[in-house]
């Protein structure tokens, strides 16, 4: 069996490392020009399901170097706009098992970590190839085409080119990608001392949630690696109603950036507002959520697709990452069993592609509530919930019983997953 990944992002290295490992050959095409060649944005959160993909597609020495360079995840905070706490999310309660590094969360620099995903793949990882279309040969193989008249042949084609792929889109025509109506503006903050001096403690460390009671919140997270790796920060995500936002957000430089969030957060803390116009300016980055439709059925054959390019979803709680990990996990390991047996890679597919039609809507549907979540509500909403929090926070036994579901839900390991374990 020979496997052509189209896309070297996240989702395609970790199944090209976990085909090598499983002697299966593989050859990944990436239409950037080499690495380092576009912004990879912020921190990712790495739930246990990523751990657990991680450690079962990666070398050792490479799962050892995540675990190196990644910083913590720490307990999760709801504050106020004005900076007030009102409960803290112990990591105990968000995920019991994480004494396990497989059942850990961990805060890791995108860039770092694909560069460790692609440790080893110099001989079949090939830059500059700008995918253009495929079709399927009269002996069952796959023929993949790009743009520079390059083409590639094999077995199974997989296609983990993103938000936009072409590749889906040749061979999923109906897949619809809806809009949500939501957009966020991130910001990277360093953490120095003069910044951590201005915020409160709850602020640099873990991850929180800042809402100001009306259609406007605002994410933070902490990357704070164990080594020099890179600057700790602060991630800053400002989630809003679209129609809050200038209808050309997306399009906006840096300094425009910069006055539309300020004009959003005018009534905020002077703290965090002085930090958020104070972020590194070319970090400032306007996106639109959006969310794969449902989606409907298709026969298997020797062409699938995983992460962002079958179930793009809003990047919120680090579930878009963590479910393309989830995907290259599970069809490395059946196309690995495939090839074990010498059975037709359709088969595999097929039932690759019958789980994630399950866990991918559900994850999206949650990163789709959770950002209507953060974009909504008013006064009274605020005030109720405002109350519930503190009280959690006063009830120990209230807090866990409230919120034990909360990340253990989406985190939890599919029947496979613990017999790979």
């Amino acid at each position: 069996m020979n496997v052509i990944v189209i896309g070297g992002g996240i989702g395609g290295l970790a199944l090209a490392q976990g085909l090598r490992g499983a002697g299966v050959p593989v050859q990944v095409y990436e239409r950037d020009a080499g690495p380092g060649q576009r912004w990879d944005g912020y921190r990712i959160h790495v739930n246990p399901v990523g751990a657990r993909a991680l450690h079962a597609c990666l070398p050792a020495p490479a799962w050892r170097e995540f675990l190196a360079t990644a910083g913590p995840g720490g307990d999760f905070g709801f504050l106020t706009s004005r900076l007030d706490e009102l409960v803290v999310i112990e990591e105990s309660i968000m995920y019991p098992g994480g004494a396990a590094p497989t059942q850990g969360h961990y805060a890791a620099d995108r860039t770092t970590l694909r560069r460790i995903l692609a440790t080893g793949l110099d001989e079949v990882l090939h830059h500059g190839a700008e995918y253009v279309g495929h079709r399927t040969l009269p002996d069952g193989r796959v023929r993949a085409r790009f743009a520079d008249g390059r083409n590639a042949e094999g077995d199974v084609l997989v296609g983990a080119d993103g938000a936009g792929s072409r590749l889906r889109r040749q061979y999923l025509p109906d897949v619809r990608i809806e809009d949500l109506g939501v957009v966020s503006v991130g910001h990277k903050v360093w953490l120095t001392e003069h910044t951590r001096a201005a915020l409160p403690a709850r602020l640099t460390t873990g991850m929180n949630v800042v809402n100001a009671g009306h259609p406007v919140s605002l994410f933070t997270a902490v990357f704070a690696p164990p080594s020099a790796v890179s600057r700790p920060y602060l991630l800053c995500a400002l989630i809003a109603r679209a129609d809050l936002l200038p209808p050309d957000l997306l399009t906006l430089d840096d300094e425009a950036l910069r006055v539309a969030v300020d004009v959003l957060v005018a009534r905020w803390h002077p703290a965090l507002r002085r930090a958020l116009a104070e972020a590194e300016p070319q970090t400032r980055n306007a996106i639109a959520f959006r969310a794969t439709a449902p989606l409907p059925a298709w026969s298997p054959s020797p062409v699938t697709v995983l992460g962002d390019a079958i179930h793009l979803m809003p990047p919120v709680g680090g579930l878009g990452g963590n479910t393309a990990l989830r995907d290259a996990h599970l069809l490395a390991r059946q196309l690995a069993a495939a090839h074990r047996d010498q059975r037709d890679p359709v088969s595999a597919i097929g039932a690759y592609e019958a789980d994630m039609r399950e866990y991918g809507p559900a994850a999206v549907r949650r990163a789709a509530a959770d950002a209507g979540q953060a974009a909504s509500g008013g006064a009274v909403a605020a005030w109720g919930v405002r109350s519930w929090f503190r009280l959690c926070a006063a009830v120990p036994a209230l807090r866990r019983r409230a919120f034990a579901g909360e990340w253990t839900s989406p985190a939890a390991p599919r029947d496979w997953e613990l017999t790979a374990a």
